[in-house]
């Protein structure tokens, strides 16, 4: 399964580098370092964005609260059939299919007030600017006070700009990772 999934990944990435960033699926180390700063029991709603695979979604539906709210927003067809196909089951679970640009109007449909995580996967390295700076000014604005941005980047290029967004940043590095990562815990401070 694993084989199947890693190759579906290369296959994705090949297609859509500037979408997918990475050549392989994320790691369990990464995976296990980028769920380090969330209080599971208190959360009451976590987004992730291009959580391809779901490596990183395994890992929140494991560790939450059953009544918890998870939104994933995953770009990529492919891996989004993928992964309502893999986690059909889950409840208070929505996949959706669209840019993490628009996180805003899905919360507004769902009637989610506050989100107290965004745990993401973007390749901010490869994005455009513009979605970028988009997808980063809707997170902060999405974001409780003093709830979190989770990201994680395979340099440090983007750290400046992220800045930009929230003052706040510990870093931590992860070298179990192909590539070894970077991961940003990012606290809103309105």
């Amino acid at each position: 399964m694993r084989e199947k999934k890693e190759i579906s990944f290369i296959l994705q990435y090949i297609k859509k580098p500037r979408t997918v960033g990475a050549i392989l699926p994320s790691s369990r180390y990464l995976a296990n370092k980028m769920m380090e700063n969330i209080d599971f029991k208190q959360a009451k709603c976590i987004i992730e964005y291009g959580p391809g695979t779901g490596v990183f979604t395994e890992k929140l539906l494991q560790n939450r609260d059953k009544s918890t709210i998870i939104m994933l927003f995953e770009y990529n067809q492919k891996f989004c059939s993928l992964l309502k196909d893999k986690f059909k089951h889950e409840e208070n679970l929505f996949i959706i299919n669209d840019s993490s640009e628009n996180v805003d109007k899905y919360l507004i449909k769902h009637q989610i007030e506050s989100v107290d995580y965004v745990v993401s996967g973007l390749p901010f390295a490869s994005l455009p600017q513009q979605v970028s700076d988009e997808i980063l000014k809707k997170t902060k604005s999405i974001l409780k006070k003093d709830g979190k941005f989770i990201t994680f980047q395979y340099t440090l290029l983007k750290v400046g700009f992220i800045k930009k967004y929230f003052r706040y940043i510990d870093l931590k590095r992860e070298f179990r990772n192909m590539p070894p990562a970077y991961v940003l815990n990012c606290i809103n401070c309105n």
